[in-house]
């Protein structure tokens, strides 16, 4: 792949131009990684006081009881959005999604324990433990690159 770079005072903002024979696989990983959004911010309530939640400190959100929340190293916090709405809002390069109610930090995971039959036990940094459920498993497996 080529990358040329032109400085044009009079341009307002930058113009990006992908010269092709074909639609590919990487063409359309570049058009979507340039399309992307900036992340969105995340805040949690935790004792009536809300809270930016950086991304990096998350362990895992999950929803429980028709709400949802975020666990981080200070504490498990209330969020005021959907689990969809969340997942959004966080990087796919480090947030995973294991079931309908739980995304993952990749970075916050120990082990992967493959020895149940059709999931994967995970351990997290915090000592908890989840589990992947069989709809999901295939998508960790892709990612663990097995």
């Amino acid at each position: 792949m080529q990358v040329e770079i032109k400085i044009d005072p009079s341009c307002t903002e930058p113009k990006v131009w992908i010269l092709t024979d074909s639609i590919t696989e990487e063409v359309e990983r570049i058009v979507e990684k340039i399309s992307e959004n900036p992340p969105q911010i995340l805040s949690g309530c935790k004792d009536d006081k809300f809270e930016v939640l950086e991304p990096g400190s998350l362990i895992r959100v999950y929803a429980n009881a028709g709400k949802v929340f975020a666990v981080t190293k200070n504490g498990e916090y209330m969020l005021r959005l959907r689990l969809y709405e969340a997942e959004a809002r966080l990087d796919p390069r480090f947030f995973v999604r294991i079931s309908n109610s739980e995304i993952l930090n990749l970075k916050q995971i120990r082990t992967f324990d493959l020895s149940f039959t059709g999931t994967i036990c995970v351990k997290l940094s915090d000592g908890t433990v989840s589990y992947v459920s069989r709809r999901y498993v295939p998508k960790i497996k892709k990612i663990l690159g097995m």
